[in-house]
């Protein structure tokens, strides 16, 4: 339950707060964070030129514009981890929406917080009763998000089985007035900024997460119709909340890409069905990274994939083989890319394979139905082509903040530190 004391009036909120090495101060004014799901900067490019995006356009002026790196593998569950930790996953731990157990050789989609290694943020500062609250679109985050956090938690997915009896409404459809979207919708997005929007200007949080989906952006490229609209409204919402007075801070989990050929055929590798066939059935499990309980935006094609050895064999080998396949960027063993991308060793492949922005992998071609695509083209993340990510706050950053963002290289877990160290 939120604490009715506020963040500048709580004893244990008037010093630096500390979450996972870091020091954040806590929030002068309500903030408010927002990954908006595969929001590539292509999409902030289009919009500010079309028009799409005026007060993101005003805030390059008034604000910060600018981007950073996100976390490999490019997925969802391991950049909402690392923003909201603002830590890399070898620090947290999750890095990938679905896992091999290498102890018990489970397969595993990441729904809950049982491998989180760490605390959040979010968690640390509502210990120290600043008030805080986490809506997110998809409910397979919303137990790692709001881990060890005392406030307002819940979904758009599952607004209808929120309790909010706390703060005043029954649940998530009575706060935000309508209906829970379908998971497949654009509302599902929108649904969560409106209840970020709804709190605001309610219980008035000191510090809120909004956490959307990408099912627009697996769908539409920028400049489509249904892109633009669904952007202006996101671009609504953000000033909606600076005209209650809110610092809001956006980044992105991931980018996204264009991964069809000139035909409108997803460009395809089917690794574990390649590596079979050259050496022998049974001897690795390919696993998806990017597969989650929305596989229907992408049929659980990225551009990474880990490859785990099942019985003794040359994977210097495998590796050669791998890098000569089509639309393979790059090939480490478990060792390097952990170090590389700072990634938990206990939880890494035997070798992992990057595809280049316009391929995806997968793994045996009976294991990814493509169906639901219809006539659409095939967009998708997962790899380092989809790295590169806008990273945007609503106020004036101050002079050593500026020169961080002008001469290092931003991480989007960086954006709780601009939010509520940097920002004047």
């Amino acid at each position: 339950m939120i604490d009715d004391t506020s963040a500048a009036e709580h004893p244990r909120a008037q010093i630096p707060i500390e979450a996972n090495g870091r020091s954040y101060a806590p929030p002068k004014r309500p903030t408010v964070v927002i990954c908006l799901d595969g929001f590539d900067p292509e999409y902030l490019e289009v919009g500010v030129a079309n028009g799409t995006l005026p007060t993101i356009r005003s805030l390059r002026r008034s604000g910060y514009v600018g981007y950073a790196l996100a976390t490999l593998p490019t997925t969802t569950n391991t950049n909402n981890t690392s923003i909201v930790t603002g830590a890399p996953p070898a620090a947290h731990g999750i890095n990938g929406n679905y896992y091999l157990d290498s102890e018990t050789g489970e397969e595993i989609m990441v729904t809950d917080a049982r491998r989180l290694r760490c605390g959040t943020i979010l968690g640390a500062m509502s210990r120290c009763g600043v008030r805080t609250a986490v809506v997110t679109a998809k409910d397979k985050l919303l137990k790692v998000l709001a881990y060890q956090m005392r406030g307002v938690a819940f979904s758009s997915e599952n607004a209808d089985t929120a309790d909010l009896s706390d703060f005043g409404v029954a649940d998530g459809e009575a706060l935000v007035g309508r209906s829970r979207p379908d998971q497949y919708s654009a509302d599902l997005s929108l649904f969560a900024l409106d209840a970020g929007l709804k709190l605001l200007s309610s219980v008035r949080p000191d510090l809120m997460y909004l956490s959307t989906s990408d099912y627009v952006q697996h769908k539409y490229a920028p400049g489509e119709a249904v892109s633009n609209e669904f952007h202006g409204e996101v671009d609504k919402r953000i000033a909606a909340m600076m005209a209650l007075g809110a610092t809001v801070a956006l980044t992105a989990d991931h980018g996204m890409a264009d991964k069809s050929d000139e035909t409108g055929a997803p460009k395809v590798v089917y690794v574990e069905d390649e590596v079979t066939a050259r050496f022998g059935e049974g001897g690795v499990r390919v696993i998806c990274p990017i597969a989650d309980p929305f596989v229907r935006h992408h049929g659980a094609l990225g551009a990474f994939v880990r490859v785990h050895l099942r019985r003794p064999g040359d994977v210097k080998a495998m590796m050669a083989f791998a890098r000569t396949l089509p639309g393979v960027e790059l090939v480490l063993d478990r060792e390097t890319v952990c170090e590389r991308y700072q990634l938990p060793p206990d939880r890494e492949g035997d070798f992992v394979i990057f595809a280049d922005r316009s391929t995806v992998l997968g793994a045996r071609r009976q294991d990814h139905d493509l169906s639901a695509l219809g006539e659409r083209r095939l967009r998708s993340h997962g790899g380092i082509g989809e790295q590169r990510v806008p990273f945007i706050v609503s106020r004036p950053l101050t002079q050593r903040y500026k020169e961080r963002a002008a001469t290092g290289v931003l991480r989007n877990f960086d954006i709780f530190d601009f939010a509520l160290n940097g920002a004047t």
